[in-house]
């Protein structure tokens, strides 16, 4: 009866093939997030241990995989969520020839996270989507970071090609330091020298997940696991 009534008033049981893609990426992202979180923990070894080694030049060059692998954490977090919100509102997104303003930064952000992570086939097969409903104009005003383009300024910070800050590398540095029985002596963004170098045990370390939205590049923070 159920099926006669969906079919008399045009409704269809058919999984959205937004909706299908959206849960293959979710499930994507898992493996994503674990494999940020293996780089992310050799890179705070090598760290550490460059440290006790008394190599801070070259500690302070590896900090800066630390901090590639945080933000891509970060990144997928926020492109995660957009995807949830894909799926929640997958009747609004195929009813519309027009982006909606609600929707407006999920998918505006979601096409601009596709030009940056090219090994994300999901990702990359929404975008194809997106832009085929809402014109090629809009995919450009987001890929291009247009005004007015909609895409979220945390994903694009995440993102960002561009090398972290001096400052926010030695504020990694430093944690990597103390949390490895290294003191460090900073002065000016400068490192003066390095005092009781003795490392303890090495741990595993994975970046803290916490509210999207509370992180940034440079204050980014770790806990040990």
């Amino acid at each position: 009866m159920n099926k006669k009534l969906d079919a008399l008033l045009g409704r269809s049981n058919k999984t959205s093939k937004y909706e299908s893609l959206a849960n293959l990426a979710i499930s994507r992202i898992a493996i994503l997030k674990q494999q940020c979180r293996i780089r992310y923990s050799q890179a705070w070894s090598d760290v550490s241990q460059l440290l006790s080694q008394n190599h801070q030049r070259s500690a302070l060059l590896r900090v800066e995989h630390v901090i590639k692998e945080q933000n891509m954490l970060i990144a997928f977090v926020i492109i995660e969520n957009y995807f949830h919100l894909l799926i929640d509102k997958v009747e609004v997104i195929e009813s519309s020839r027009k982006c909606p303003d609600e929707l407006k930064e999920a998918i505006s952000s979601l096409i601009f996270a596709a030009s940056r992570c090219a090994k994300f086939p999901e990702l990359q097969h929404v975008r194809e989507l997106l832009t085929s409903r809402f014109g090629y104009e809009f995919a450009t005003h987001a890929i291009e970071l247009r005004s007015n383009s909609g895409v979220n300024p945390e994903l694009i910070q995440q993102l960002s090609a561009q090398q972290a800050s001096l400052e926010s590398r030695l504020k990694v540095l430093i944690l990597v330091a103390s949390e490895s029985g290294i003191t460090l002596d900073v002065k000016d963004n400068v490192i003066v020298n390095t005092k009781g170098n003795t490392c303890q045990k090495q741990q595993q370390h994975e970046p803290l997940e916490t509210d999207l939205y509370e992180v940034s590049t440079e204050d980014a923070e770790v806990e040990t696991q």
